[in-house]
């Protein structure tokens, strides 16, 4: 199963535009250098006062369709 290592730090004054704005997707780069894109909404179970923040994995299938994304600990 593909998998794409992220770091995301996006504050939470622009989350809140992204879903006024009615954006449906994050671009972000992963750790290897590839581009990913996957629904703004995947980044809801990581949202606090401050916005998303952390690395992240997104697990996807053959088709590159997200399954899940996890925090990824230390």
């Amino acid at each position: 199963m593909p998998s794409y290592e992220i770091r995301l730090n996006i504050p939470a004054d622009r989350l809140q535009a992204y879903y006024r704005d009615g954006v449906q997707t994050v671009l972000a780069q992963a750790s290897d250098g590839r581009r990913v894109q996957f629904p703004v909404a995947s980044l809801r179970p990581f949202v606090s006062h401050g916005g998303v923040s952390g690395c992240f994995v997104l697990l996807t299938d053959d088709d590159n369709k997200l399954i899940e994304i996890r925090r990824k600990s230390f």
